[in-house]
């Protein structure tokens, strides 16, 4: 008779495959596992708690409809974070179509995040949020997130080079965005 493991000793791999299979305590230990990694990274996308809260609750939902389609070829965590960009740029995009509707000063507002930021590393990530998609995404994964570049690379669906090259441009962009705030 083999003895069924209760979820808190349960790998992700086991959660996973009982979740896939309908197994709601399963699913909901996965998300309570992996809650704070979605959130931390939904906050440092969009710089907000409100909006990186929102977010998080979108991806769990998600997540519960895109469960049965993770085949394990790579990381759970990946396949997650990719879902967290996914679902933080669908909410950007939404607030910035609903912002354009109303004013065009709102709208800046909350592309470029807070206006003046206090914390120079508040003022780093506002700036950060503020450059293209890809770069944007490649800074958030390797210093953001601490991935290695061949592992932001999966998490994007591009090569090792070019999101080396994207954290070059990066680099370059951002410092002209600190050296013209003033903040360098």
């Amino acid at each position: 008779m083999a003895l069924m493991l209760d979820e808190s000793e349960a790998s992700d791999a086991e959660l996973i495959g009982r979740a896939q299979g309908g197994d709601r305590g399963a699913f909901g230990k996965l998300l309570e596992r992996h809650y704070d990694f979605v959130y931390r990274a939904a906050y440092r996308w969009c710089g907000k708690k409100a909006d990186a809260e929102d977010i998080a609750q979108e991806v769990c939902v998600r997540l519960g409809r895109a469960i049965r389609d993770y085949h394990g070829s790579g990381a759970f965590t990946t396949w997650l974070y990719t879902m967290t960009l996914n679902a933080a740029r669908d909410m950007m995009r939404k607030t910035v179509r609903e912002a354009i509707k109303t004013e065009a000063y709102a709208a800046y507002e909350l592309i470029s995040g807070e206006a003046e930021p206090e914390d120079p590393a508040e003022a780093l990530w506002a700036a950060v949020r503020m450059l293209p998609d890809k770069q944007r995404d490649a800074v958030l994964l390797v210093y953001g997130e601490g991935l290695s570049h061949a592992l932001a690379s999966e998490a994007m669906g591009i090569s090792e080079t070019t999101v080396s090259w994207h954290i070059h441009e990066a680099k370059k962009r951002l410092r002209a965005l600190m050296l013209s705030a003033g903040e360098v």
